[in-house]
């Protein structure tokens, strides 16, 4: 189960979950405290910025990223659950959820699993960056960049409302 929330809720949602694994999508200089109860190697850090194309001053999503991202889902045993977060729970969380839904459910369509995804979260707006770049190393010809333009942007929001996302094989 992925859990995804706000950086405002990591602590909470980590606790009701009972979540060994964190995942952080956050800006540089955004501090994120790990809770304790997950250990340091069950968290991964990825500094960048919620931007789709490249801005001065800004670090773009990309394939490093990605990469890390997979990775780390890769090796998640998924006996407990895994919190993922960003600044507000709408952007970089939602792609990173999807992508790890996408990732660890090879045959999962993108098409139900992006309505999946707006179902959950009527905020969700999956960065289309991360998304692009996921698409492309995960050989999906398109599918998830058309599955996520087809469900369009989330309802306006400060913040997102936590919510779980389950992985189907």
């Amino acid at each position: 189960m992925i859990h995804v929330c706000s950086l405002s809720k990591v602590e909470e949602t980590v606790a009701r979950t009972g979540a060994e694994r964190l995942l952080s999508l956050l800006a540089a200089g955004t501090e994120v405290i790990r809770p304790a109860s997950i250990l340091a190697e069950n968290h991964l850090h990825l500094v960048m910025h919620d931007i789709a194309v490249a801005q001065d001053g800004m670090t773009m999503p990309g394939e490093e990223h990605v990469r890390a991202l997979l990775d780390f889902a890769y090796r998640w045993d998924r006996a407990k659950p895994m919190v993922v977060h960003c600044y507000a729970g709408i952007s970089r969380s939602t792609a990173s959820a999807y992508i790890i839904a996408a990732a660890l459910a090879p045959k999962r369509d993108e098409a139900e699993l992006a309505k999946t995804l707006r179902f959950l979260s009527p905020s969700a707006t999956p960065n289309p960056r991360l998304i692009a770049v996921a698409d492309t190393l995960l050989g999906r010809d398109g599918r998830m960049i058309a599955a996520i333009a087809a469900i369009g942007r989330g309802a306006d929001a400060f913040e997102g409302t936590p919510f779980e996302l389950t992985i189907e094989s």
